[in-house]
């Protein structure tokens, strides 16, 4: 038999180091969430959810929508897309609603769903919370307007939805809540460590080199730098929830300026999991005018329009209301004794 002593001894030091990345990106990770996740927990059994959906549900009919789809995007805003995926099932078959609503809708959630740990994340990769705030939620209504109005006018989708899929009835024991807690937790442990194994082999190969070069063009309309091509892809495959400790880890390496993570991340705060959620709102009605080609292009516009202003903008006012160097908040958080 053939022995390959180089490529054993590569082996031997790549898996070790590997793990250790894997087990570093989790923890910190899990770190951010958990925490998060028991507080949204305690606001819904305390019944708080309805009260805050009552302060969107002026809103909704801005955007051309019923009262009621107030406590759905509220219920998505402080959860995750799923639970106001069955919240929506619940109430869309009484309400008569167009595809044209159905549309707005998801893409309103599509953009502003799970802040308080997706607003965690972006924070501590760089970006100042109220702006982070403000970009997901000010982008959502923005959009969700501009489509309503636009389909108003024009006369499209105003067909009635079909619902396709209805909801099973769930357990809303916290035993149950807390297993699906843990699949969850258990599911992010293997993407993370299939992405980041497949991360280093896109480096051996330099096949990461060729994607760099292939979105250059790209991120040079967005007057983003190169260096931030990773993190942008990392964003828009995988999303912030599951991409989180991969996100934060490459802001705080010190490989991308506090300015590139930062556009990247707003362009990530618009358009992320582009595959996974979009596929996951059709089963909703939605249609794809709307939840991907509209999504995208006003997120290329918005980022490319907050890049130029960056041009002239101070750096005091970037510290104090955009967005911080964290590579170096790390290092001088390391170095104290």
């Amino acid at each position: 038999m053939l022995s390959y002593p180089g490529t054993t001894h590569l082996l031997s030091k790549t898996i070790p180091s590997l793990l250790k990345e894997i087990y570093e990106v989790c923890f910190l990770l899990f770190k951010l969430t958990i925490p998060v996740i028991i507080v949204v927990k305690l606001l819904e059994e305390l019944g708080a959810i309805p009260y805050i959906s009552a302060l969107l549900e002026p809103l909704m009919l801005v955007v051309g929508l019923p009262e009621s789809m107030g406590l759905v995007w509220t219920t998505a805003l402080l959860t995750n897309i799923y639970a106001g995926m069955v919240l929506f099932f619940q109430q869309a078959g009484a309400e008569g609603l167009t595809v044209a609503q159905v549309t707005v809708l998801s893409t309103m959630i599509l953009i502003a769903h799970g802040l308080p740990v997706e607003l965690r994340i972006t924070q501590k990769a760089g970006m100042r919370l109220p702006f982070a705030f403000m970009l997901r939620m000010g982008g959502a209504i923005v959009l969700g307007f501009l489509l309503h109005h636009f389909y108003r006018l024009t006369g499209w989708l105003q067909e009635p939805v079909e619902l396709i899929w209805q909801p099973e009835v769930q357990d809303d024991s916290l035993l149950t809540w807390l297993v699906t807690q843990l699949k969850s937790f258990g599911m992010i442990i293997l993407v993370v460590a299939a992405l980041l194994t497949l991360l280093r082999l896109l480096r051996w190969l330099h096949i990461e080199r060729l994607m760099i070069w292939a979105l250059q063009p790209v991120l040079r309309l967005l007057g983003i730098a190169p260096q931030a091509t990773s993190l942008a892809i990392i964003g828009v495959t995988l999303g912030l929830s599951f991409g989180g400790g991969l996100l934060i880890r490459e802001a705080e390496s010190g490989n991308v300026s506090p300015k590139d993570c930062f556009s990247a991340l707003c362009l990530l705060s618009l358009s992320h999991s582009i595959i996974e959620d979009t596929l996951l709102v059709l089963t909703m009605g939605a249609d794809l005018s709307g939840v991907l080609w509209a999504r995208l292009i006003f997120s290329l516009i918005v980022i490319a329009i907050i890049t130029r202003v960056l041009n002239f903008t101070s750096h005091q006012f970037n510290d104090r209301y955009l967005f911080s160097d964290v590579s170096v908040e790390k290092a001088e958080t390391g170095s104290k004794p």
